[in-house]
């Protein structure tokens, strides 16, 4: 029989602090705390994000069963101690500011969790090796019976790389790589010598990398060497993030010159790096990849750790790998580490049959209309509402005429994409709009692509996804040959698009409005990318959604069923 438990997993202390609860077997809630803290990943303790968990499964901190950490704090201080001691004095900077920080609560967050939650006393804290957890998330929101197992990211504890397989509520792995030899590691010292920020800014160099020529891999092999199996060797004489807050050293700056300076112009040189690091990246994960179908010979891949978030890499290991599925955490990054760490004592540890299909990310806050009609009539604000239908066809109409829509409905996403709930929609077909969107609404460097959401049913209609599903933006595909100049908009420069297919049950009123646009324009699918402008996290509230409609050139904000535009906004004097 199984036992009825309700437990919170805890992600924080690095970057993208979240929380989750699991409660019965089902995902109640998730969420990153940067959505109510408005600071981006914010690394803290997520008490806010756990406050609206209890509240979102209508139950107390007495109430808790267990808490699940997604790391094991003690062995990942064992690495830095050992590393510190092994590079000293070069880490000695770096160490007085670390270790601080590490013995006054990193280490220990049991005592964090006491000292906030003093009546979760029937409440059982327990710990998930950082990549065990990562594994987890993916496998366990799978439909998946068995499944091979392929997470990587900078480094948890010790692993940075883990490939393995689960079958049942069981999950091993058989191969690891270790600190400091890391493909996220790689990548992030690239991100920093291209003058991005690490652990923040990876995708950037990814949509970079699509205005180069891969021109420069022969160097960035003298930097690591790669094997047929897919494991790698990194020459550490060309970094320094072993023992230095800057990741890569004098050797990196001698064979690829001076470093980008932030917010400064990139040139083709840049892209060119960008191209040939992401090259190798993608190499080395098919290679991975490759490995573990012939040694399993599973038709099911499962991924999770941040470099799962290359969905540049994730397409062409759809493309090229013998695995007929492949499913791809949503939230990959450590965030959806609380939800892996959850979910691996619910099933594992628990050894709970039942098993929960994660179909959608729509986990977080939501807003009834009466609670975003407070907020209008409250601050004097100008409105029409509509009811579903008639909703629908005003905003594709809006759309189809050449407007950019704030689309705020229903609970916020969980993880870095939204998906239809708190997403900023314009017109694909438009020649212009993605420079309009980069430049007055975004605030973001114009190089950087757009994603289209397009009905699951029309998808292989405009791109090469052989039938497949790729419900979380987390694959990218070709754009079709005949629809390329067609969808200006969505279409990367390299001819490909980071697709969100939408599915009737999963977003009804999503998908009507997209199926409104093609009825119009004969084209099933908007311009989808993220309610928020450059340095900020996705908007959470109908205020927040209005105060980013009225600071950027969006002409409509619809609010659950409410109708904003911006010459009506607000109410004269």
């Amino acid at each position: 029989m199984t036992k009825k438990v309700n437990i919170i997993g805890v992600s924080c202390f690095y970057h993208d602090s979240a929380a989750c609860l699991v409660q019965n077997g089902k995902l109640i809630a998730a969420t990153e705390e940067e959505r109510f803290t408005r600071k981006k990943y914010d690394p803290d303790f997520p008490k806010r994000s756990i406050d609206f968990c209890l509240e979102k499964g209508g139950i107390t901190e007495e109430d808790i069963d267990y808490v699940v950490f997604y790391e094991k704090p003690f062995n990942k201080f064992e690495r830095i101690l050992m590393n510190s001691l092994q590079f000293y004095p070069k880490t000695w900077s770096w160490f007085t500011k670390a270790i601080p920080v590490w013995l006054r609560e990193k280490l220990w967050f049991s005592h964090v969790w006491n000292s906030n939650y003093k009546k979760a006393k029937k409440a059982q804290i327990m710990y998930c090796d950082h990549h065990l957890s990562h594994a987890a998330s993916s496998y366990f929101c799978s439909d998946f019976d068995e499944a091979a197992l392929l997470t990587t990211d900078g480094v948890g504890e010790w692993t940075t790389s883990a490939l393995g397989y689960a079958k049942g509520n069981d999950i091993f792995f058989d191969r690891k790589l270790e600190y400091p030899h890391s493909l996220g590691l790689l990548y992030s010292t690239m991100t920093a010598f291209l003058g991005f920020k690490v652990n923040s800014d990876e995708y950037k160099v990814m949509g970079l990398a699509s205005y180069g020529e891969p021109k420069y891999i022969d160097r960035i092999c003298k930097m690591v060497d790669i094997k047929e199996d897919g494991s790698f060797h990194l020459n550490m004489d060309y970094f320094a993030f072993q023992h230095s807050m800057v990741s890569y050293s004098k050797k990196f700056v001698e064979l690829f010159g001076p470093p980008r300076k932030p917010e400064s112009k990139c040139f083709q040189y840049h892209a060119d790096l960008a191209a040939s690091v992401q090259k190798v990246t993608e190499e080395i994960l098919i290679k991975q990849a490759s490995t573990l179908y012939e040694k399993y010979k599973c038709k099911n891949l499962c991924m999770a750790g941040g470099v799962a978030l290359n969905c540049v890499a994730n397409g062409r290991i759809f493309r090229e790998t013998p695995f007929e599925e492949i499913y791809v955490q949503p939230a990959a990054g450590d965030a959806g580490g609380a939800v892996g760490a959850a979910f691996y004592v619910y099933n594992h540890v628990l050894d709970n049959k039942e098993r929960f299909r994660l179909e959608d990310v729509y986990l977080g806050s939501d807003f009834s209309d009466d609670e975003i009609r407070e907020f209008l009539d409250s601050h004097e604000i100008l409105y029409e509402r509509f009811d579903d239908k008639r909703l629908v066809e005003v905003t594709a109409e809006a759309i189809t005429n050449g407007n950019v829509i704030g689309w705020f409905q229903g609970r916020q996403e969980f993880g870095p994409r939204a998906l239809g709930h708190r997403s900023i929609l314009a017109d694909p077909t438009n020649l212009e709009m993605q420079n309009i969107l980069n430049a007055k609404i975004k605030h973001r460097e114009l190089f950087r692509p757009f994603a289209p959401s397009v009905l699951k049913e029309h998808a292989d209609d405009y791109f090469e996804l052989e039938g497949k599903e790729s419900p979380f933006m987390l694959i990218v595909a070709p754009v079709k040959d005949e629809h390329k100049y067609k969808l200006p908009a969505i279409t990367h420069v390299d001819g490909s698009a980071r697709i969100q297919t939408v599915d009737k049950n999963v977003n009804e009123k999503y998908y009507n409005l997209i199926k409104e646009i093609g009825d119009r324009n004969g084209y099933y699918l908007t311009v989808n990318t993220s309610f928020n402008v450059r340095g900020e996290p996705i908007v959470r509230t109908p205020e927040e959604a209005y105060n980013c409609f009225m600071k950027t050139e969006m002409d409509v904000l619809v609010l659950g069923n409410y109708y904003l535009t911006k010459k009506y906004s607000k109410k004269k004097n």
